[in-house]
């Protein structure tokens, strides 16, 4: 995939959710709630965005949790990802 992000955008790709519970139960995929924990891909330049200077804090290969209705979803070599601002992004997971 060669995706590049412009400004403060971050390419991310959702992480596979569990699919059954701690007490064994299996879940169907309409029971699945959209995880929000994601693998970073791509990451923009940052630069002035809306008149103020970004500069970003995430790099390729991070895990994040991001807003659970942020971004777009894109279709990319048969791969989904999410493009997403980088103030979408709440947290790193170390």
């Amino acid at each position: 995939m060669n995706i590049k992000p412009l400004f403060d955008r971050v390419v991310i790709k959702n992480l596979e959710t569990e699919t059954t519970t701690k007490s064994g139960i299996v879940l169907p995929g309409t029971a699945k709630e959209k995880p929000q924990m994601a693998e970073v891909l791509a990451v923009g330049p940052g630069g002035v965005v809306d008149g103020k200077e970004v500069k970003m804090q995430v790099k390729a290969g991070q895990h994040v949790i991001y807003s659970k209705y942020a971004g777009t979803e894109v279709k990319v070599d048969g791969e989904e990802v999410i493009i997403v601002r980088q103030s979408d992004i709440l947290a790193v997971v170390e």
